[in-house]
């Protein structure tokens, strides 16, 4: 059976710039009749997020409120990759700001499309490893980040009991262990954190 066709994108209406977004309008062909279709699609930077875990094998989790939920959330640090950065930079970066630590070693451990229907945009996930605490939290003048140290085991309870929703940090885990399966078997995040081997620095605050 053969898949789905690729619709056929003519023009494209920016309709509104947001701070960190702007929505796009585009008119685009169907493969099936021809006919035209409006669709609505939001572009941003590319996004990233980091499993920052310590030498004891705890994870740097923050509290933060969201704007969208309208609420207070339990997150790992994350934001937007800036224009010319490397996304792994981009991670060490979010890292040292929201939480005041830093990384000895950021290692990649895999990349999700947040919502294919209306984002253009990716977001990659990053295990920050040997991390330990380097300076101040340094929010902007619109966000407040507090910091708070779990256990692997705490932060798998949270998830079970929906104290962790967030869904681009469910999957930074889902990579992670995905990862520690490859690296060894199963290994709880403290070992893959450790992991034996001399760090490599990220050349962030040196």
């Amino acid at each position: 059976m053969s898949g789905p066709r690729r619709w056929i994108p003519l023009e494209t209406e920016l309709l509104q710039e947001c701070a960190v977004f702007s929505v796009s309008r585009i008119r685009t062909r169907s493969p099936k009749d021809s006919g035209l279709h409006d669709f609505y699609r939001i572009d941003s930077n590319d996004w990233v997020n980091i499993v920052p875990v310590t030498p004891a094998g705890e994870m740097v989790m923050i509290r933060q409120y969201r704007h969208g939920s309208r609420d207070v959330t339990l997150e790992i640090p994350g934001g937007m990759v800036d224009p010319g950065e490397a996304p792994a930079d981009a991670a060490a970066r979010e890292l040292i700001e929201e939480t005041g630590y830093r990384a000895d070693e950021v290692v990649p451990i895999g990349a999700v499309s947040p919502n294919p229907a209306l984002f253009g945009n990716r977001c990659f996930s990053f295990l920050g490893r040997g991390v330990r605490p380097f300076t101040e939290i340094q929010n902007d003048g619109t966000e407040e980040t507090v910091v708070e140290l779990m256990h692997p085991a705490e932060v798998r309870r949270a998830v079970r009991e929906g104290g962790i929703d967030h869904a681009l940090v469910l999957a930074a885990f889902h990579f992670l262990d995905l990862f520690e399966q490859a690296a060894g078997g199963g290994q709880p995040a403290a070992k893959a954190a450790a992991g034996g081997q001399p760090a490599a620095k990220t050349g962030r605050g040196s």
